[in-house]
């Protein structure tokens, strides 16, 4: 029930929410929690993985879009309309396993001027790229983006539930 989802994240004592995990927007009271937690004040952001349509989104809701590049094995499912609904509040995410995933996505970028829809992530595969080489070619190219490590796999590995 909607109300002890809300019970449950109010006793964090918490002002942001992240929903992630999975995929959100296939659960069908996604867009109604997303709206109650935004009802409630608080900073709410959706990360999903681009294969389903965020228009249905609510507009307080920052939406954090994957695009899967080829070494994911899912990049026939990015759903390229889904950066007409985007903005400035929103943010593009590529996790990148290897060279080819960042030149598909580096060319990506200028072929779409990703940037200008959204601030554009590029972050390494864990156990995959190298941190370092990745930011090495990203300062190279001198491209528009941030990158980030996927926190959660330091943190917690690839434990489910947090």
């Amino acid at each position: 029930m909607l109300s002890d989802v809300l019970a449950r994240i109010a006793a964090y004592g918490v002002s942001t929410v992240c929903v992630t995990g999975g995929e959100p927007l296939a659960q069908k009271h996604c867009p109604a929690l997303l709206a109650a937690l935004c009802d409630a004040g608080y900073s709410v952001s959706l990360e999903t993985s681009g294969a389903l349509d965020v228009s249905m989104v609510d507009a307080r809701v920052s939406r954090i879009v994957d695009i899967k590049p080829p070494a994911s094995g899912e990049a026939e499912r990015n759903r390229w309309d889904n950066l007409t609904h985007l903005n400035f509040r929103d943010e593009l995410k590529f996790v990148l396993a290897d060279r080819g995933d960042y030149e598909w996505a580096r060319a990506l970028l200028h072929e779409r001027n990703l940037p200008a829809i959204a601030p554009v992530l590029f972050s390494p595969v864990q156990g995959e790229l190298a941190p370092g080489a990745l930011a090495e070619w990203i300062l190279a190219d001198r491209l528009p983006v941030r990158m980030q490590v996927q926190l959660h796999k330091i943190l917690w590995g690839n434990a489910q539930g947090r």
